[in-house]
C-alpha cells in the first residue's frame, strides 16, 4: 500500500515477471495505469545502494560496436569479451539494474535478432549516479478523436507512429515517436480540406508507413518518468501523465 488509496507499488523481478503480472490482471477485466519500473534500492550504513548483475550477451561481432555504446550509457562495466573465430562473440558486462531496464527492446532492435543476453543477480553496491535519458521524445495526440490516414500521413513526417487509422485517441496520449529528443503535439484526426476542385487517384491516395506495435513489455521498457502505460481488458496504450499542453507546459516551467 501507498499513501494514495488507489496506487499500490509492486515488486518484482524484471519487466517480464512484471508483464505478466499486469497481463493476468488485465484479462480479469481490471483497467489501471503502471508507471516506469525503477530499480529496488536500500540504505546500508547510511550509504545508498542499488542493485547489480551480472550481463552475458551472445551476437555477432558486427554489433559489438554499437552494443558497447548503448551499454556505457547505461554504466555498464566490460569483464570479458571472447570470440570464437567464426563472427561471433561473447560479452560479459556488469551493469546496474537501473541500466537494463529498457535495454532488451533496444538490443533486439540493433542486432536485427541476432543476439541473446541474460543476467544474473550480484548484489548491491553503491548508488553512482542518476541514468542520462538515451530515449528520444514522442508524438502526443493533441485532440479527442478518431485517427484518419491524412492526419496519419503528415504525423509520419515527424516520426514513426504507434496507431493505425480509425484508432480512437484523446488529448495527451502518446501516437507516435520522435527522433529528435523533445515531444511535439501532433493533430492524427486532422481530415484533408474538401474542396470543389477534382482530384486525380494519384493526389487523393495516402500511403502509410505500417506502425510500430507496441507490446506491454515494451510499452513498460518505453515510458518515461512523466508518462504511464494504461492498460484496459481491451488496448494498452501509452499516455503522458498530464494530458493537456498546458498542464505540461506549466509543470515545464516550475522545474526549469
Amino acid at each position: 500500500d501507498t499513501d494514495s488509496a488507489d496506487t499500490f507499488l509492486v515488486k518484482g523481478r524484471g519487466e517480464l515477471h512484471l508483464a505478466v503480472l499486469i497481463e493476468t490482471i488485465r484479462r480479469e477485466g481490471y483497467e489501471f495505469e503502471v508507471s516506469k519500473p525503477e530499480a529496488i534500492t536500500k540504505m546500508v550504513d547510511g550509504r545508498l545502494m542499488e542493485p547489480v548483475e551480472d550481463l552475458l550477451i551472445d551476437t555477432r561481432e558486427e554489433y559489438y560496436g554499437v552494443i558497447s555504446e548503448m551499454l556505457s550509457k547505461r554504466q555498464a562495466e566490460l569483464i570479458d569479451m571472447h570470440s570464437d573465430g567464426g563472427g561471433n562473440v561473447r560479452l560479459q558486462y556488469h551493469i546496474p539494474t537501473k541500466g537494463l531496464i529498457g535495454f532488451r527492446s533496444a538490443f533486439l532492435t540493433s542486432t536485427r535478432g541476432q543476439g541473446v543476453l541474460n543476467s544474473t543477480f550480484l548484489g548491491y553496491r553503491p548508488w553512482r549516479r542518476d541514468l542520462v535519458s538515451t530515449r528520444s521524445g514522442v508524438l502526443v495526440a493533441s485532440e479527442e478523436g478518431k485517427a484518419v490516414a491524412y492526419g496519419l500521413e503528415n504525423t509520419q513526417g515527424r516520426g514513426q507512429t504507434f496507431i493505425e487509422p480509425g484508432t480512437a485517441v484523446y488529448e495527451g496520449m502518446i501516437v507516435g515517436m520522435n527522433p529528435r529528443m523533445q515531444d511535439i503535439a501532433v493533430n492524427v484526426c486532422k481530415e484533408k480540406k474538401r474542396t470543389n476542385m477534382r482530384s486525380s487517384t494519384a493526389d487523393i491516395a495516402v500511403k502509410l508507413e505500417p506502425p510500430i506495435i507496441m507490446s506491454l513489455e515494451r510499452s513498460l521498457d518505453f515510458v518515461a518518468q512523466d508518462e504511464l502505460v494504461e492498460v484496459t481488458p481491451l488496448n494498452v496504450r501509452l499516455r503522458k501523465k498530464l494530458l493537456t499542453q498546458q498542464q505540461r507546459l506549466r509543470a515545464a516551467a516550475r522545474s526549469a
